[in-house]
């Protein structure tokens, strides 16, 4: 697979490239260069075929330039031995793509993870080290210090704000001799966010601490979410005759790109329904549009590495045919206000919790579906993260809390034994020169 930048098409690197150096020099995002045509893999699986299977399968047919099938089917493996997504069907042409049910909870949990493996196994064949430096909250922290547990040549250092470092494994941190160094920034998550980005502004100390993203700024943490729909195909291609279209959360636009991906990879789909922002909404005439699109790429900034987001990849997907994404992405308003009444409607029809994020996507089918030119489609609701994480809302939503599996016992546990360092870049390029592994 070859790749380009979003502001310089000319500027092409290999996968290897763009993940080891994920920061193009132009400001941009690294994206697929061309089209892969996937569907005779996709169509030779079905329901039978494990989620891992499916991604070791696309991981050789979208790597096979620099993986052989057998190191493709390791880094799938790896990743994905103990987890997968599950599709509920909810009724005749309403499906559930549940991706909570990796080891921490989290959406993130299967990216992270092949990100991991994937980097891993690079590291391993080009005999060097990295290092992922990133700000972070809870939820995105646990996820992130499971799936880089236990490498060998990787390391993780993680930027909490003040009072906010909770439930990791005390096994995996660096002074249990392990490969994790959480350090908890006196100031807000946004003081932590700043931090990093100045790390990361500096070519310098990039190059000599081996420092990569693990966040969507790095296509090696995207890529692994176009699995999701391949994976949701699978198990409705036999059952479904008409149109597809999913319903996903908005967020930082990463789960909407992995999807427009899969599409321009030969994924059958007729549509992608997402709750409507202040970036991606609607015009006069209910028509999709992007904010972003209107200030030329050369009068932007530059992609932030601590807080990204995708947006420019989406208006990459359809910059040759404008109209095509009129076609494709359904956005409508979702207010707040509405989401406990969505909740609560999902709970008492189908005896699903959805959290938060889930809700708005689900909020925003209704309103888009005289906008479908489809009577008879299906629609697949992306729900990324496991209800438990908003026990006490669902409670006070529904009257009824979530189950919380083991997995997400001791979330709130403190961690002991971290460094508190104030706002200063100094403090943490310390961090990075005594605990980061540098090539």
């Amino acid at each position: 697979m070859k790749l380009v930048s979003t502001r310089n098409s000319s500027h092409i690197v290999s996968f290897r490239e763009a993940v080891l150096d994920c920061i193009p020099p132009d400001g941009g995002l690294y994206v697929p260069a061309s089209e892969e045509d996937l569907r005779p893999w996709v169509m030779y699986m079905d329901e039978t075929t494990s989620f891992a299977s499916i991604a070791g399968t696309l991981t050789s047919a979208l790597l096979r330039e620099e993986f052989s099938p057998v190191v493709c089917e390791r880094i799938a493996g790896t990743a994905f031995a103990h987890s997968s997504p599950l599709l509920r069907q909810l009724d005749d042409r309403f499906y559930s793509l549940e991706l909570y049910h990796g080891p921490t909870g989290c959406h993130k949990d299967f990216a992270f993870s092949w990100f991991a493996s994937a980097l891993e196994h690079l590291l391993v064949m080009e005999d060097r080290e990295a290092t992922v430096l990133a700000a972070t909250g809870g939820v995105t922290g646990r996820s992130l210090a499971a799936a880089f547990s236990g490498k060998k040549r990787l390391k993780l250092v993680l930027a909490y704000a003040k009072g906010t470092l909770a439930g990791l494994d005390p096994e995996s941190l660096a002074w249990n001799g392990g490969n994790i160094y959480p350090v908890e920034v006196e100031g807000d998550l946004k003081s932590a966010q700043e931090l990093v980005r100045q790390i990361y502004s500096d070519p310098d100390l990039v190059s000599r601490f081996g420092l990569t993203l693990a966040n969507t700024m790095n296509i090696g943490r995207l890529l692994p979410q176009v699995f999701f729909y391949m994976f949701a195909f699978t198990r409705l291609r036999k059952k479904v005759l008409g149109d597809i279209f999913y319903a996903v959360p908005s967020g930082n636009f990463g789960n909407l790109v992995a999807g427009l991906y899969a599409w321009k990879f030969s994924l059958p789909v007729n549509g992608f329904i997402t709750d409507a922002t202040a970036a991606l909404s609607c015009d006069a005439t209910g028509q999709c549009m992007c904010m972003d699109s209107i200030v030329p790429l050369a009068n932007r900034g530059a992609a932030d590495p601590a807080s990204p987001s995708n947006l420019e990849r989406l208006e990459q997907v359809f910059q040759v045919n404008p109209m095509i994404l009129r076609g494709l992405v359904f956005p409508s308003e979702v207010s707040q206000s509405s989401i406990p009444d969505i909740i609560y409607s999902m709970y008492r029809k189908y005896g699903i919790l959805l959290d938060s994020a889930a809700a708005a996507a689900c909020g925003a089918i209704d309103a888009v579906s005289g906008r479908l030119n489809s009577d008879e489609g299906t629609v697949v609701l992306v729900s990324k993260d496991h209800p438990a994480f908003e026990a006490d809302f669902l409670r006070k939503t529904c009257g009824v809390s979530p189950s919380i599996p083991d997995s997400l016992t001791g979330i709130r546990d403190k961690v002991t034994g971290a460094q508190s360092i104030p706002v200063s870049t100094g403090h943490l390029r310390t961090i990075l020169e005594n605990f980061s592994i540098r090539g």
